[in-house]
């Protein structure tokens, strides 16, 4: 511990980073009933904080490592403090990032003089290759977080943080992937101020610090979410788990609805837009008012970068409303006879805020609706539920289904008579030329696609609905090709409103 204070306090981070400002969110504290305050990091010069660690390890090398550059594999802000620091300090630099990478982050890490490989559809592939130049050329390499020096770097927010509110904070709500930030963070707040709780926030999808804590170890993740792309890591370092599991009280788990609505809630706060990874403590924070019912803290949550996209914003818009209950997804079955659908929108949906309607025949008795309604959320939304049940009509709350709201409600057009032996599956595709043809190339050949869908998320992936026509005795063969694919991959074969609408 003490080791870690001294790093801490001896770093050379300023050398390079700025000391962000701690701003309170008035608007906000006064609506949730607590003083909220935002850690800015996306103000940082790469716009994270990636900068700190980054430039507090390679400033240290000796010369022996500074003669021969430094190497890394990253898509996104750990690349950038890496090209920024090697420039600040006159060393070469050389990035591997997945061929995936957009194109604005290729050029922020160009900006600043580093050479760069494309290399791979994922960051792991990219490692790999890394790892063989390291091997090759003797480079010295820069870990993103499971390094003491690049974590003392990173906690230097917490020294900040500390005299910025005069030590009176009750908790810090942390974005956590590898733990570097979380665990530089913990452990200074801890030696210094052990009574305000250190609260780490992970997407569902991207949950290995949490998963490693409960097992007592580290785990392996057998797959990532990639929205959060910042934090979207499968291991988390050996470093920060042990850190992690002596200095962090709580880890809070968020869906993608979350995130989307409190990247919007930091944007009104301050007019800035982050980044998925970026908006992790703000959306923690707020479920973790509403689960305790907490009044009069004070609370801080990591601003943590601002790489974002702009082609990425349609989507964030489209799921923040889900994310702040302010539209709700069903499936409702009616009647299919005269003056069905003129009651069931005259007496049922009467003084409901409709925001999508869509209209399906089934077949002679009965029709399929499709609706988004703006109720609320919570038991708002199952009494809703519960009275269209009660009045006869059959509902499904598609609020939570990741289906429905990523692809079926731009598609729906009923089920085809001729597709027998479908299996539905969702794919995230690879942004780059050739992503479709591969597939397309490695399918078996008796295999027929039945449906195709894709919604560009305006990352390094897109979403794909994909249905297959498969002959019966060929699951080995299917296995073996989703293997061999390398496609991160969801089957829906068994989803409820598949089989009500497609």
């Amino acid at each position: 511990m003490q080791e870690m204070i001294r790093h801490i306090l001896t770093s050379k981070v300023y050398e390079a980073a700025i000391e962000t400002p701690l701003e309170e969110a008035v608007n906000l504290s006064t609506e949730l009933k607590n003083r909220v305050f935002l850690k800015r990091e996306d103000l940082q010069p790469v716009f994270s904080f990636k900068l700190r660690g980054a430039y507090n390890k390679i400033a240290q090398l000796s010369e022996a490592e500074k003669n021969k550059g430094v190497i890394a594999a990253s898509a996104g802000n750990h690349a950038q403090g890496v090209a920024f620091s090697a420039q600040k300090l006159g060393l070469k630099a050389l990035i591997v990032m997945p061929a995936t990478t957009p194109q604005i982050k290729i050029d922020a890490v160009k900006a600043f003089g580093a050479k760069i490989v494309l290399h791979g559809d994922n960051y792991s592939e990219a490692a790999e290759r890394c790892k063989a130049i390291l091997a090759e050329t003797g480079m010295t390499y820069i870990h993103p977080f499971d390094d003491k020096l690049v974590i003392a770097g990173q906690g230097t927010v917490a020294d900040e943080l500390l005299r910025q509110s005069s030590g009176k904070l009750d908790a810090v709500f942390v974005p956590v992937g590898g733990g570097g930030l979380i665990s530089g963070i913990g452990a200074y707040l801890k030696a210094l101020s052990p009574q305000v709780k250190v609260i780490g926030v992970e997407p569902n999808d991207s949950d290995a610090m949490y998963q490693s804590l409960q097992a007592n170890k580290r785990v392996i993740l057998p797959s990532v979410g990639i929205f959060a792309d910042g934090v979207a890591v499968q291991q988390v370092g050996k470093l920060t788990f042990d850190l992690c599991r002596q200095h962090v009280d709580e880890i809070i788990r968020v869906n993608t609805d979350e995130l989307c609505s409190a990247i919007k809630t930091i944007y009104q706060a301050t007019r800035s837009i982050v980044e998925p990874a970026g908006a992790l403590g703000m959306a923690g924070l707020k479920q973790y008012i509403q689960k305790y019912k907490v009044t009069g803290q004070t609370l801080v949550t990591i601003n943590s970068g601002a790489n974002m996209n702009f082609e990425r914003l349609r989507y964030v818009s489209e799921r923040t409303q889900a994310g702040e209950g302010s539209e709700s997804l069903f499936a409702v079955t009616i009647p299919e006879e005269p003056g069905a659908l003129r009651y069931f929108c005259q007496h049922i949906l009467n003084k409901t805020n409709i925001t999508e309607f869509n209209y399906r025949l089934s077949d002679r008795t009965q029709a399929q609706l499709f609706i988004g309604v703006s109720i609320g959320n919570g038991d708002i939304r199952n009494n809703f539920a519960n009275r269209l049940n009660k009045a006869g009509y059959k509902t499904i709350d598609l609020s939570n289904n990741e289906l429905a709201k990523t692809h079926l409600r731009y598609m729906i057009g009923g089920r085809s008579a001729e597709a027998t032996r479908e299996r539905l599956f969702r794919f995230w595709f690879p942004e780059r030329p050739g992503a479709l043809i591969r597939f397309l190339a490695d399918m078996g050949e008796d295999w027929n696609i039945s449906l195709f869908h894709y919604r560009s998320q305006g990352g390094e992936f897109g979403r794909v609905l994909i249905g297959l026509e498969i002959p019966d005795k060929n699951e080995k063969k299917l296995k073996s090709f989703l293997d061999n694919l390398g496609y991160h991959y969801i089957e829906e074969t068994d989803d409820s409103a598949y089989k009500l609408f497609l």
